[in-house]
């Protein structure tokens, strides 16, 4: 399965699903009368993370203003700020009347990542990262506004990260060994993989204390591998935090919680 042209919709074995792949054309905004598009804001003004096998649903809320009252939305699309490329479906459109000329109108889309692999003519991975939304929007009393560029946000590769310290217990004054590995869902197998050459925080939570605090930032080696030595002064829980790239979600590790001995 292939994209070619902005707007083509392709149907996936069993005819149940639908997956457009939009290329992006010049920027415009045209259309007839003083309808407008005064605000966008995309799935609450979060990132929108894909893993490899959950479904994603998110919200589009496009805030419209026309004299004559809204109609509408008749065309909603998202893509690749940078390259053009994008996926989803948009499967429901609502209008909630906000007074006699305003109306917030919500598309919500969804992606399934089996519909992913092999659905570009590139790497699908190289879609991750900041989006824009282009919407036609329709009053009652026939204006309609084609609004390139209504918004940003952002689609981020999901991740995930371990932790583990050893030994448990340790001798106070001993020498503790946290490791771990940050890995990244791959769009094109539908795998995770290891991510290397990022920076990771070691965190550390005494043993009844309320927040974790930053010890040191360690980069990730080959496979995302993480490794480093501290000195065990009191027992608590030691955890990893990526705060994430454009690309690829932030993630914190579970707790590991270490005894003294």
């Amino acid at each position: 399965m292939r994209g070619r042209t902005a707007g083509t919709a392709w149907i996936l074995a069993g005819g149940a699903t639908v997956l457009t792949l939009l290329s992006a054309t010049g920027a415009r905004a045209e259309g007839r009368g003083d309808i407008r598009v005064t605000k966008t804001v995309v799935n609450g003004g979060n990132s929108v993370v894909v893993g490899t096998s959950k479904r994603v649903t998110y919200p589009i809320a496009i805030t419209v203003r026309d004299d004559s009252g809204v109609k509408g939305l008749s065309h909603v699309s998202v893509f690749n700020k940078t390259n053009g490329w994008g996926f989803g479906d948009r499967v429901d459109t609502r209008c909630e009347k906000k007074s006699s000329t305003t109306s917030v109108c919500t598309a919500t889309m969804t992606v399934v990542p089996a519909w992913l692999p092999d659905s570009l003519p590139e790497d699908v991975n190289h879609t991750a990262g900041v989006w824009q939304v282009d919407a036609t929007v329709k009053a009652n009393d026939g204006d309609y506004w084609i609004a390139d560029h209504i918004a940003e946000f952002k689609v981020k590769r999901a991740s995930e990260l371990t932790t583990n310290a050893a030994p448990d217990p340790v001798a106070k004054g001993g020498t503790l060994t946290v490791t771990g590995k940050l890995s990244r869902a791959d769009w094109e197998d539908l795998k995770y993989h290891g991510f290397a050459g990022q920076d990771v925080k070691l965190q550390f939570r005494k043993a009844g204390a309320a927040h974790y605090g930053t010890v040191r930032t360690v980069k990730t080696g080959a496979a995302g591998k993480l490794s480093t030595k501290v000195t065990a002064t009191s027992a608590g829980s030691w955890r990893w935090y990526f705060p994430g790239t454009t690309t690829t979600a932030r993630v914190v590790s579970a707790g590991d919680a270490v005894k003294l001995k």
